[in-house]
């Protein structure tokens, strides 16, 4: 091949390459955040398989599995596609009204492939760990509120009462939502509490507590308000951990979101 034809190809590559970065960007800032595309794997076991295998364990057995499974990359990919939320918020410095667009995950903390999935339900320590691989957060209550309202699938709460920390009930709960769910697609909640932060968890007494707060009621009202009651081991099948990207936008201006909390 001659040197102009070598010189050819190499434009047209730099040429297909400079394309495929403006679309991402677009992507990015109009639509959604990729959030780690990059770690998951190709051989995937499953949801239904991580359930098997976990079905037996503690809440310290479990933390450990889920943390294992997202270190290998089983996680379905769509799950990595993050959605924009935006809500009305005042600036308390300048005391001015701001919007804020957060990017949040599309559904709960998950382990599995884009065909075989399941919820996953863990300790705010191992929700943390994951948070800071991904670059991101858990909510606030004001985010979880703005997550439901903007939410395109709002589905029925479905309260369990035996064995409410038990690995099974964990499945079952999942298979409950996918019952209702019905393969619709979209921003999903009102299908479980969010562990969330508060500034509650820095007064005496609650640094090893867990915060949980949400499951709207179809009118719109969380069946839990903000409880920090349990011990942050504790974990029931109406725990779900949501992400929230440590990017945000404030009026258009990204800044990081515990600049703005």
């Amino acid at each position: 091949m001659s040197s102009y034809h070598l010189l050819q190809g190499k434009q047209i590559m730099h040429h297909l390459w400079l394309i495929m970065l403006i679309c991402f960007g677009m992507a990015c800032s109009t639509n959604h955040v990729v959030v780690k595309p990059a770690a998951l794997a190709l051989s995937n076991p499953g949801g239904a398989a991580f359930y098997r295998q976990a079905a037996a364990m503690g809440w310290q057995s479990r933390d450990s599995l889920v943390l294992d499974w997202f270190g290998k990359g089983f996680v379905p990919e769509w799950l990595t596609h993050f959605v924009p939320v935006k809500f009305s918020a005042v600036d308390s410095v300048k005391e001015v009204p701001v919007e804020v667009t957060v990017f949040v995950s599309p559904d709960y903390l998950s382990v599995g492939t884009d065909n075989d999935w399941a919820r996953v339900c863990i300790t705010p320590m191992a929700a943390q760990s994951i948070a800071t691989t991904w670059d991101c957060s858990l909510p606030t209550t004001k985010i979880v509120d703005a997550v439901y309202h903007a939410a395109a699938l709002r589905l029925d709460p479905v309260p369990l009462f035996a064995f409410r920390d038990s690995t099974p009930t964990m499945w079952h709960h999942h298979l409950i939502i996918e019952g209702q769910r019905q393969l619709r697609k979209g921003l999903i909640a009102g299908i479980k509490k969010d562990v969330v932060q508060t500034p509650v968890l820095l007064l005496p007494g609650k640094q090893n507590k867990v915060a949980i707060y949400g499951w709207h009621k179809p009118d719109g009202n969380p069946i839990q308000p903000l409880y920090t009651g349990h011990v942050n081991w504790y974990v029931d099948y109406s725990h779900g951990i949501r992400l929230v990207y440590n990017k945000v936008l404030v009026n258009k201006k990204e800044m990081q979101l515990a600049e703005v909390l």
